[in-house]
């Protein structure tokens, strides 16, 4: 009997343990950012809040909120990344959706992905949680945003890695349909931070298909407490004699525990004929101010200034100067 019973107990602690490890992981995080902004010229508006009208960000207003469900079960997971507010009005390509995909560890190694994911060029990213500044730059803003598409990304060591991916052309949205096979090919190395990115095809369905981006992102920590970040890009397509290009640093250093500075210069032109070589620098000066672990303040005193009058939301301007105070509160 006592047999019997120790063999039924010991078959109810393997049940429970199975279930258990069957459960998987489930996370759940996200943010949410509201700001104040001013502008010390006649017209409204602030560059760079990344609202499809950047001339009526004035005063007080919302920007970003999301809310990411992740769940993983051995090999395979899901994520589900959903956003509301202007920025996210601008940068989703799916209704409340900033990123939806799956993906599969093949091995210890290598990863597939499926499914719409934020972009991998660039230093800036679409949750001002994750930024330092919060306006972005004009680099960020020339996109892309996000992809749809499938990627695999392959970790040698923990220094060396790299990405291959096909997608649609990154301002096509999932309700649009690709008749038009627009499409990209991606590409990305990195080694110790330094990633040097590539992608090639359309840009939306009525592009020309020979649009070339390399983009550079990378940072080196110069000091226990300084850090210097770097993003430069070049665009060009010559079906279409257009393109772009830039450089921004990331200047910033930690006073404390709740307390840095940075500095962003950037210098953006664009390219081709339809554009002229119109050009635009931008220097953002940002304090981070920790209140809590999970809420910051972010205040950017920003001077942008262009003599082809190309300023983000001042297109009759050569110089503006903004003050933008953002709360940013991330779980």
């Amino acid at each position: 009997m006592k047999k019997i019973i120790f063999s039924l107990l010991l078959a109810s602690t393997l049940i429970v343990n199975a279930q258990e490890e069957d459960k998987g992981t489930f996370t759940l995080s996200g943010t949410v950012d509201v700001y104040g902004t001013t502008n010390f010229t006649k017209d409204p508006g602030t560059p760079g809040i990344l609202i499809a009208n950047p001339e009526n960000a004035n005063a007080f207003g919302l920007g970003f909120a999301n809310t990411v469900f992740a769940y993983e079960k051995g090999k395979a997971g899901v994520v589900a990344d959903l956003a509301f507010g202007p920025k996210a009005d601008d940068a989703n390509l799916a209704g409340a959706i900033n990123q939806l995909y799956a993906y599969y560890k093949a091995t210890d190694k290598l990863t597939f992905t499926a499914g719409q994911f934020n972009t991998f060029l660039g230093y800036e990213v679409i949750s001002p949680a994750a930024n330092f500044n919060y306006t972005v730059s004009y680099l960020f803003n020339a996109g892309p945003f996000s992809h749809t598409g499938i990627k695999a990304d392959y970790a040698v060591s923990e220094d060396l890695s790299f990405m291959l991916a096909v997608t649609n052309a990154h301002a096509l949205t999932s309700a649009d349909g690709n008749f038009a096979d627009a499409t990209q090919l991606g590409a990305q190395i990195g080694y110790k931070g330094q990633y040097l990115n590539f992608i090639a095809g359309a840009v939306d369905a009525t592009s020309a298909k020979d649009y070339i981006f390399l983009d550079y992102t990378g940072g080196f920590d110069l000091s226990e407490t300084f850090f210097l970040g770097i993003n430069a890009a070049y665009v060009t397509s010559s079906d279409d004699q257009t393109g772009y290009q830039g450089a921004a640093l990331y200047l910033q250093n930690t006073f404390s525990d709740t307390f840095a500075l940075g500095l962003r210069p950037e210098l953006f032109q664009y390219n081709g004929d339809a554009n002229a070589d119109e050009s635009v620098t931008a220097v953002t000066l940002s304090a981070n101010v920790s209140l809590t672990g999970n809420l910051k303040l972010i205040t950017d005193l920003r001077f942008d200034s262009s003599d082809d009058f190309i300023i983000e939301a001042f297109p009759t301007e050569k110089s503006t100067s903004t003050l933008t105070i953002a709360a940013v509160y991330s779980f």
